[in-house]
Formats: C-alpha cells, sequence, structure tokens
C-alpha cells in the first residue's frame, strides 16, 4: 500500500467525503497527509456545525467553494460532484491525481472486492451477495451506496472480508485501478445524462467496472439487457472469465431459467438447478435476472448450492425497492421510491402486469425522456398520478399516448388522490421515474414519507 500524499483535497461534505476526511485525519499520525482539505460547493446551517469540528481535528473546510485554494497532490471526489461543475474542474486542473472514494478505498484496502452496478437492481443484487455468502459462512460486508462508504470500513475489516461494493456511474467515472474481483454488470439504460452530459457517456463509465479485469476475475453479465449484453463478448476476448445471465434461455457456463422455470447455474454439460422462481420473495421478472446474477457471484466465490438456495428462499425485498406498505380496503399499497429512471418504473409496472394499477410518477427529472414510457403505460390497465417539478412534463407525454393523468403539487396530495381513485384489486405504486430532491432529501426520505402517509390512511379507513 503506498504512504498517503502530504496534501490531499476532498471534494463534498456528504456522507462518503466525511468518511474520507475522518480516514485521512485517523492515519495522519504517521506524517502524511500533513495538510487537509474538504471543499464543498453549497452553504447551510448544518455545513457550519461541520466545519466547527473540523476545524477541533485541523482539516481546512471551504463551504460555498467553486475552485481549489491549493494545488492538491491528490483529490478525492465524492459522487455528488458533477464533472462540468466549476468546482470539479478545478481540482481537476489543480491536483496531480483525482480518484472517486471507491477508487481510494480500493487501493487502501487488503479485501476481496465485489463489484455491482447496473442503471437499475444495483442495491438488490448488492444486498442480496451479501445475504448469499454470509449463508455460505463467509465474511462479507455492504459497502458503497449501499451501507457505509467503502473508506468507512477498510479499518474496520480484515484481509478475510469480502467487501459488495454497490458502484454508481458518478464514482466509476473517476476510476483508474478499481478491479474487483467478480463484477457484475446488470444494465445499463438512459440514466443521469444531466450528470454524464449523454448517453454515452453514462454507458462508458459504466463499463469502466470491467476495464481492468484479467484472466483470474470474472465478470457476470446480464445478456437479456441490450446495453449490458453488448460487453460480454468484447470483455471474453481479453481472457476474463464472463458468466452470462438470462432469464429467456439457460446460457452455457451461465445461469439461467430451465424449461420448468427453475433457476440453475449450468457448469459444461451439467445442469445446477436451484430453486423454482416462484419461490423468489422478491417480485418481477427483473428479480429472476437478478438473483441468477447474485447465485452466480456466490458460486463464484465457494458458497456450495444448498447455502445458495437457503439464501435465495428466505431473502427478502431491500427498503424502498418494490416494497409492500400495506393493504388497505383492498387496495396494496407498494413502496418503490427508489426507482429514479423511466426504466426503473417499466420493469416495476411489470411486477404487478395482472392488477390494475395507479402509478405515482414524478420529482425532478435527471434529463430523462418520458415520451417511450408513456407509449409503454399506454399498453395497460394504468392511470398515472404526476406530482413534484416534472408533473407537468409528465402529464403532458402521458395524454398525449391517451394514459389518464391528474397532476398535484406534491408525494402527499398523490397519495391521497390515490386512496380516493383506487378500487379493490387495484395496487397504488409509487414508482417516481425521477430524483426526489425538488421535495425530498433523497429516495429514502421519500420512500419514509410515503409510508407514514400510508399507515396514517390505514388508521382512519
Amino acid at each position: 500500500m503506498q504512504p498517503l500524499p502530504r496534501n490531499v483535497a476532498v471534494l463534498g461534505a456528504g456522507a462518503s467525503g466525511l468518511a474520507v476526511v475522518d480516514y485521512l485525519v485517523r492515519h495522519r499520525a504517521t506524517g502524511h497527509p500533513s495538510h487537509i482539505a474538504l471543499y464543498d460547493s453549497a452553504t447551510s446551517e448544518k455545513l457550519a456545525q461541520v466545519a466547527l469540528a473540523l476545524r477541533q481535528v485541523s482539516v481546512d473546510f471551504y463551504p460555498g467553494a467553486d475552485s481549489l485554494t491549493a494545488p492538491a497532490d491528490l483529490c478525492i471526489a465524492s459522487p455528488g460532484i458533477p464533472p462540468a461543475s466549476p468546482l470539479f474542474r478545478s481540482a481537476l486542473s489543480q491536483s496531480t491525481r483525482l480518484v472517486s472514494e471507491i477508487e481510494f478505498a480500493f487501493e487502501r484496502s487488503t479485501s476481496t472486492w465485489v463489484g455491482v452496478t447496473g442503471t437499475n437492481g444495483k442495491t438488490t443484487v448488492t444486498s442480496l451477495i451479501t445475504h448469499l455468502l454470509r449463508e455460505g459462512g463467509l465474511i462479507a460486508e455492504a459497502v458503497g451506496n449501499i451501507g457505509d462508504p467503502a473508506i468507512a470500513a477498510i479499518d474496520r475489516v480484515g484481509s478475510e472480508t469480502i467487501l459488495v461494493a454497490e458502484v454508481s456511474s458518478f464514482q466509476l467515472a473517476s476510476t483508474e485501478n478499481f478491479r474487483p474481483k467478480v463484477a457484475v454488470l446488470l444494465n445499463i439504460t438512459e440514466d443521469h445524462i444531466d450528470w454524464h452530459g449523454s448517453f454515452e457517456s453514462y454507458a462508458r463509465d459504466k463499463a469502466k467496472l470491467l476495464a481492468n479485469l484479467a484472466d483470474d476475475d470474472v465478470a457476470i453479465i446480464d445478456i437479456d439487457d441490450s446495453g449490458s449484453a453488448v460487453y460480454a463478448n468484447a470483455v471474453e476476448a481479453t481472457g476474463v472469465r464472463v458468466i452470462r445471465v438470462s432469464r429467456r434461455c439457460l446460457p452455457s457456463g451461465g445461469a439461467g431459467l430451465t424449461p420448468g422455470s427453475e433457476l440453475a447455474i449450468t457448469c459444461g454439460p451439467e445442469i445446477r438447478a436451484l430453486l423454482s422462481s416462484a419461490d423468489l420473495r422478491i417480485k418481477g421478472p427483473h428479480n429472476i435476472n437478478n438473483a441468477l446474477a447474485a447465485a452466480a457471484a456466490a458460486s463464484v466465490l465457494g458458497v456450495d448450492l444448498e447455502a445458495i438456495r437457503r439464501g435465495l428462499r428466505s431473502f427478502t425485498p431491500v427498503a424502498h425497492r418494490l416494497q409492500t406498505v400495506l393493504t388497505v380496503n383492498g387496495v396494496e399499497y407498494v413502496n418503490d421510491s427508489k426507482a429514479t429512471n423511466p426504466a426503473s418504473v417499466v420493469v416495476a409496472i411489470e411486477a404487478f402486469a395482472h392488477n390494475r394499477i395507479v402509478l405515482l410518477l414524478g420529482g425532478r427529472n435527471k434529463g430523462s425522456e418520458f415520451r417511450s414510457l408513456a407509449s409503454a403505460l399506454s399498453a395497460g390497465d394504468i392511470r398515472v398520478i404526476a406530482f413534484g417539478e416534472a408533473a407537468e412534463e409528465i402529464a403532458q407525454h402521458m395524454r398525449s399516448e391517451d394514459v389518464p393523468c391528474d397532476v398535484v403539487a406534491g408525494l402527499v396530495d398523490a397519495v391521497d388522490v390515490a386512496a380516493r381513485i383506487a378500487r379493490v384489486g387495484d395496487v397504488v405504486l409509487l414508482s417516481p421515474g425521477c430524483a426526489s430532491f425538488d421535495e425530498f432529501d433523497g429516495f429514502a426520505h421519500r420512500g419514509e414519507v410515503f409510508m407514514q402517509h400510508v399507515r396514517k390512511i390505514g388508521t382512519l379507513s
């Protein structure tokens, strides 16, 4: 492990940035780094309190910054700082090296890493892999966009701990050497165009998960998604073992479904059945793919098939992802607040193909287009309630495709309207397809507000 340089800058005073600062402070006893500076483009009372705390440990903090005050030997960027922002551009020009927090953590770690990325399904698959590894008796911890920032785990865990990292395109954009032992690429569909600038740039950053793999690593790639499938042959051509995942077939040397709808892993001519897809507790066809990818990763890391079967049967949905909240007067309320792009909404709708759906859609648009979503929804028995900043834009596209659509101000209003119009057997589905920052602190905050209001409706019914 290389010694830390003398002058280190950190961009972003969110969870990952503060975790990096904490790590740097704890390692300053060795004499490096001698100077730590934290920058954030925002100002707030909360950040003022952060500044007071950092002053006690001799860390310079610059809130409201749009540039570095001095050159840095190393700059570690939080995922919330867009590359087009003045602060990021300044850091790039004034730093000898700029990397993301996930890259920094990887380089400081002695653990085996599993990296999971994709537009949708990352949290579920990261959680499920961790669950399966533990079921198999291994020590595993979920980090990255789920759980603690990766750097916060580095000093706490030993080399025997497998780190399962949910890795976003934001984090991958500023990686150079990140090389997980097992890399899982689930899908690549349009998202975060406002941050990356184009879909092509977004896809390139996602694919950086695979960039450094060598012949003793494994890439697990979902070939049902056209965005991720294109990388399977190219990665395999470099000598890396590729495990293809599909619910539409049973790939040779991969993971898929048998004609009897059993999840299975193939090993040469041998088919090793796991369990029926009906036995999964996570809903929707997409979760068959997620379960197959997780099972393949666990198998690669030495978990036996019986432990994988037990883990697949016992795993329950993660919070804010197709999470049933309550059934009130015969209407099921489902929290899918983590669905922040149109493609994830389509996936959620497929999980309730046999129900009439009242869909709560809205928030802050991240540069996505909703015309294709409106076309997809027009084929089902779906009524949309649009809310938040993007409500009028969403409504315009829905109405152009003859999808019934109401417009309200905020999420609570949307829930109230849904409760009035939903009938027995309906599903009221919060799957917003947008970011939450017009009204909430994040998708989790949005999901909590939704669940609290649904429970309030339940007590009054």
